[in-house]
């Protein structure tokens, strides 16, 4: 049973639209990285700064041909991002030509890795033992990285989203677009999982690029409609692209 919890809003939108980034180029220096076994991505750019990857582009591209063509009542009236790279340009693409402004937030960036920003599991675990020790203690959730973020902390940046959200837009269909973690802390907050519910879910989902997970408004509340959908990016035929297994990500 979900846990009780303050709710976020004072009169939530009609639906929330979250859009997980296309795939980046460190998406793959990531994948390329545990397949060689290596303890560093190959990637010389800020975590700000990754771009898309040409499957990635198209990704997006898939998203921006399904809202060209949706009816007006299926189509977002407003469009937040992260202001990473990857996100924005996602967003950008997506929107592109429908008349829609984009507004970036940085509460919904990607989760701080601090210290292990660039590494592999395997590399945290060869150059941090002691603290991959304390990451196996204290729990994924509420683990902080050396100058990194838990996940906790995405969930307050969360929580301060939805607060403006649930203001004024009662009759909005919000379309957020951002990053794993942060996909995950909505479904946190909104549908008042514990944290082990949470991490079930993170083991056992593998989020794909340019997926949707949608809430829709039923009983003055936002209930889960669908999780991680590709099916826009599959009727496009774009490849699909995944999170990798919990046990090959790095930081686990």
């Amino acid at each position: 049973m979900p846990t009780p919890r303050l709710s976020p809003f004072r009169d939530c939108p009609e639906a929330l639209t979250l859009v997980r980034h296309g795939q980046s180029v460190g998406n793959v220096a990531d994948a390329e990285a545990r397949e060689r076994k290596a303890d560093r991505l190959d990637l010389d750019v800020r975590d700000a700064d990754v771009e898309l990857s040409q499957t990635g582009q198209r990704q997006a591209d898939a998203v921006h041909d399904w809202l060209r063509e949706a009816p007006e009542s299926d189509r977002p009236t407003l469009v937040v991002s992260s202001p990473y790279r990857r996100a924005a340009d996602t967003a950008r693409r997506a929107v592109d030509g429908l008349g829609l402004d984009l507004v970036l937030d940085e509460r919904l960036r990607e989760r701080d890795l601090g210290l292990f920003d660039g590494l592999t599991g395997r590399g945290i675990r060869a150059e941090y033992a002691d603290e991959a020790e304390r990451r196996r203690k204290v729990g994924k959730f509420y683990y902080q990285p050396p100058s990194g973020e838990s996940w906790a902390d995405v969930v307050l940046r969360v929580r301060s989203l939805l607060a403006d959200l649930g203001q004024g837009l009662g009759d909005a269909r919000v379309w957020l677009f951002t990053h794993q973690a942060v996909i995950m802390s909505f479904r946190y907050v909104l549908e008042g999982l514990d944290e082990q519910h949470l991490l079930e879910i993170d083991r056992t989902s593998r989020l794909g690029n340019a997926s949707l997970t949608t809430y829709v408004r039923r009983d003055g509340r936002l209930e889960l409609d669908r999780f991680g959908d590709t099916g826009i990016v599959d009727a496009r035929e774009a490849e699909v692209t995944r999170e990798p297994p919990v046990s090959e990500a790095a930081g686990s």
